[in-house]
């Protein structure tokens, strides 16, 4: 699966306008292909191969499928970067939440793409569901794989957008105008729920063909403890949490030890193992989005939306985005090994001078590229802050590492202008899921379970030093990290169910910084619009670009839906609150 073919071509349409006459008419046009003539395994299993990679056709930044342009633009985790404010303005309006219209370009892109996606799978699916177990013993798991696909895609346009047609392949296109997006808030989790039950019912726990792009079934349990965890906060009309199912969170629980005891996976020793090219599909990966390099193609299959994350050094070049807030970087910095829950924002961590001058968590290093110290671990490849970042004045002096890869990297691929590279992008990770496990374990009265869960993650986290290191081999930071300790005689915290979900929340943030989660996971907790309101108060007297940015509660949780859509529909879409 890793060298992905780009693109399935089915049907040609010819330009034959000579004649019109009745046998021309009864003719099949040749170069077209009928639904029946695709009908066949082996036309099935390359329209799967066509699904699979459309999960990865990111040729233009504008309309990611990455998270992290909506994720941690518009959670605080990052400025947008670039040339100012005029580069990309749809990004500058996610950012700062000023301007949003309906007929935004950005939104527009973000919604096409994800139901262009969709579509890949709705067609594989419905000719999968033409086949006949003789004629092709695999096709119930080769469904579940296609809806699995689905349920991805249809998880970030619910989180985005809230209200969402759910077209599947039942559907014909003739029909997709009759479709609307008015399912309940509960009624469009279950249709993924849906979709996951039968991947997770259906998937082989490892692929006799050892295809690692393949979802597994404990990828599609993973991915159900997660839209369980979300669905379980129930939400009113204006994004308020009123209820937490704890039926569901049971459920999350279950599924997550599973994954945990059953899967074969488990966490890397070094935090930074996960973002690297020669580690990717290892232990710590259970699902990602396959990329490739060197494939026969022109430029390969490549990650269009991270080309824009390289530093403006001359061994890259372009494009300077995704620069991490100075909000993000202060929360790296720790009390005697704990994070300063209350004071974080109090000093501005900058540079190596501040890495060394204060007591840090060592995942600030492999997150953020700073002033003065290695860049991705090549330890004589020191950033500038002044003459790697695109326009400093505006965004500071920092910028996210996560995505990007070294330049020697044996997956680095340059496409002039941008560089890129072929590292795949992990949808579903172990930590994620002993997190989730923590999460569902403190809301369900069970704070005591959720302390190694999390101590797990951060006693990782301390021994992931040995890529940061200086020239001579010293460490590039004043690292200091502790788990916590709710009794004994090194007792560091008083444990209950309150502070077990400050401290949970804090950890999401410090393991998922700058991967685009962020804004979804206050969104989940009901907390998006005072976190945001109270990171502007004082981001904004950092950075000017933020001087007029507001969060609008009841409305700002989620994008609009494009005035394209809903003028398509002829009215049958419903707008958002508040748009």
């Amino acid at each position: 699966m890793k060298l992905i073919i780009n693109s399935i071509t089915t049907c040609i349409l010819l330009l034959l306008a000579t004649a019109c006459s009745e046998s021309f008419l009864e003719r099949t046009p040749k170069g077209i292909l009928s639904e029946e003539q695709l009908s066949t395994p082996e036309n099935a299993e390359k329209m799967v191969i066509a699904a699979y990679s459309a999960q990865g056709k990111e040729k233009y930044y504008l309309h990611p499928l990455t998270p992290w342009p909506y994720g941690d633009l518009r959670g605080g985790d990052a400025y947008k970067g670039g040339a100012g404010v005029g580069d990309l303005p749809e990004w500058n309006i996610a950012e700062t939440f000023s301007n949003m219209t309906t007929d935004e370009a950005g939104v527009q892109g973000k919604w096409n793409v994800e139901y262009n996606t969709i579509s890949r799978t709705n067609l594989a699916l419905g000719i999968l569901n033409k086949m006949t177990d003789d004629q092709m013993p695999n096709k119930t798991m080769r469904i579940a794989e296609m809806r699995f696909l689905r349920s991805n895609n249809y998880f970030w346009l619910k989180v985005n957008f809230k209200h969402v047609p759910f077209i599947d392949e039942t559907v014909p296109v003739d029909q997709y105008n009759t479709v609307g997006n008015d399912l309940g808030d509960q009624e469009l989790w279950n249709k993924i729920i849906d979709d996951l039950r039968f991947a997770a019912e259906n998937l082989p726990a490892t692929h006799a063909d050892g295809a690692v792009g393949r979802p597994t079934k404990y990828a599609a349990k993973a991915y159900l403890a997660k839209v369980l965890l979300f669905a379980a906060y129930e939400q009113n009309a204006t994004h308020e949490v009123i209820h937490i199912n704890k039926e569901k969170l049971t459920e999350v629980v279950a599924l997550c030890q599973d994954v945990v005891s059953s899967s074969g996976k488990a966490l890397f020793n070094d935090f930074g193992d996960n973002f690297g090219c020669e580690t990717q599909n290892g232990i710590e990966s259970l699902w990602a989005i396959q990329f490739s390099h060197d494939d026969g193609t022109p430029r390969g299959n490549i990650n269009g939306t991270t080309m824009v994350s390289y530093p403006m050094v001359a061994e890259y070049g372009c494009c300077g985005y995704h620069s991490p807030s100075q909000n993000l970087v202060n929360v790296f910095r720790t009390k005697n090994g704990l994070p300063d829950f209350d004071n974080y924002n109090t000093v501005n961590i900058n540079g190596a001078q501040g890495v060394k001058a204060n007591p840090v968590d060592p995942r600030l290093l492999h997150t953020v590229a700073m002033d003065g110290v290695p860049y991705k671990y090549k330890a004589d490849f020191i950033f500038n802050e002044k003459t790697w970042t695109r326009q400093y004045e505006t965004y500071g002096g920092f910028m996210s590492m996560k995505e990007t890869v070294i330049y020697d990297s044996p997956c680095y691929q340059p496409v002039n202008p941008w560089k890129d590279s072929s590292k795949n992008r992990d949808v579903l990770r172990m930590d994620d899921v002993i997190l989730w496990l923590a999460e569902a374990l403190i809301q369900l009265d069970r704070p005591n379970e959720a302390l190694p869960l999390i101590n797990q993650i951060r006693e990782r986290a301390a021994k992931s030093t040995g890529k940061l290191v200086d020239v001579k081999g010293m460490p590039t930071g004043n690292f200091d990290i502790k788990p916590y300790i709710a009794t004994g005689a090194g007792k560091n915290i008083d444990w209950s169910k309150a502070t077990a979900f400050k401290a949970l929340q804090w950890e999401r943030r410090l393991e998922f910084a700058c991967e685009g989660f962020r804004a979804y996971d206050l969104m989940r907790w009901g907390i998006m619009a005072e976190t945001i309101n109270q990171y502007f108060q004082v981001e904004k007297t950092r950075r000017p670009h933020l001087a007029s940015a507001s969060f609008t509660k009841g409305r700002d949780e989620f994008l609009p839906i494009p005035k394209k859509q809903i003028d398509l529909s002829k009215g049958l879409y419903k707008q958002n609150t508040g748009y």
